[in-house]
């Protein structure tokens, strides 16, 4: 998988968010296993970006590692810092749950209430409105009436 390649504008965003973060991957002296992959792989999947400290080797190799896993991992080298290899890669859209059965939860509604004679403030009323009411011109609430069920559909079930 290609790596992805960002502007310069765009890694310096990157470092910034970075900055305040901590490693989540830690590379020991084996190097990049199997293990440090999928732990990377992971950790990409569910914050994005990541820091990974390096604990052994020199410059030359970290740098290496770094563009090694940009290339597997399928993401962005953001920043190279000492012991720390910073990795961007944006996040798989969630897959939104519809659920049928799911209703809306009870809204609190502001109500006016004007006086009759005009030179007055208006009386303010919060009422909770649940989801089986609604709320007339009037300003009063209406619970709903109970479905009509059909003569039909009642005399087919068994």
């Amino acid at each position: 998988m290609p790596e992805i390649s960002l502007t310069p504008v765009q890694r310096k965003a990157q470092r910034a968010q970075a900055h305040h973060l901590d490693p989540v991957v830690m590379i020991g002296g084996e190097g990049l296993t199997p293990a440090v992959r999928r732990e990377a792989d992971a950790a990409l999947s569910a914050h994005g970006l990541i820091k990974i400290r390096v604990l052994a080797g020199e410059r030359d190799a970290r740098e290496a590692l770094l563009r090694q896993l940009a290339h597997e991992l399928n993401a962005a080298p953001v920043q190279h810092i000492g012991r720390l290899l910073v990795l961007w890669r944006p996040l798989p859209p969630k897959a939104k749950i519809v659920d049928e059965a799911r209703k809306s939860g009870p809204k609190t509604v502001k109500v006016l209430k004007y006086s009759a004679r005009g030179g007055q403030r208006p009386e303010v009323k919060r009422v909770r409105v649940l989801g089986n009411q609604r709320l007339t011109a009037s300003g009063k609430l209406k619970k709903a009436s109970p479905r009509q069920q059909s003569v039909k559909k009642s005399r087919a079930s068994p």
